[in-house]
């Protein structure tokens, strides 16, 4: 998914070879190498930061969602058992699952 946005693999880093020259190895081509690296590095760390984005967005949806579920398994169950009629055990009920969203507790 995200691997054409990288240019290198650890393999390629691991199996680069530079060049020596008489001083050493060629500055110019360690300096190009390490600015891919850089770059790669970079993106990686924008790709992080997008999937934990995703990542918190859909933990916020999941809670969301539980929630309305809880409500609408509360409403079936209140129509379910008195056919339309509201008994004070339902309006407690629904008191309980109302506290349970405005205190946050499962």
């Amino acid at each position: 998914m995200f691997q054409e946005r990288i240019f290198l693999t650890a393999k390629d880093v691991l199996e680069k070879e530079f060049k020596i020259d008489t001083r050493g190895y060629r500055p110019q081509e360690v300096d190009k190498f390490l600015d891919i690296v850089m770059r790669d590095y970079e993106e990686m760390m924008n790709i992080i930061k997008e999937l934990d984005t995703d990542r918190k967005n859909l933990a916020s949806d999941n809670i969301k969602l539980k929630q309305e579920l809880r409500n609408l398994q509360t409403k079936f169950e209140v129509l379910k058992d008195n056919n339309g009629e509201i008994t004070n055990a339902d309006l407690l009920r629904r008191l309980s699952n109302l506290e349970k969203v405005i205190y946050g507790r499962e």
